[in-house]
């Protein structure tokens, strides 16, 4: 049975912790910084946890990574 690929562009974009939950970077804060709130801007920083759904679809991508 061959090896099965893994998505580079998951590989590049999302960490799988210990636990088996999906680490990504927060969305919306690559322009227009201006009309955010800073509220927004303070709970934007670092990294978020994915929901089981999106979970769900990442480490289908990424079957060497649990």
């Amino acid at each position: 049975m061959p090896k099965m690929k893994t998505k580079s562009s998951c590989k590049k974009r999302f960490k799988v912790t210990a636990t088996g939950r999906v680490l990504a970077g927060q969305a919306g804060k690559r322009h227009g910084m201006i009309k955010r709130s800073n509220k927004f801007l303070r709970n934007a920083r670092g990294t978020t946890t994915l929901c089981a759904a999106d979970e769900k679809i990442i480490k289908s991508m990424m079957p060497y990574a649990r």
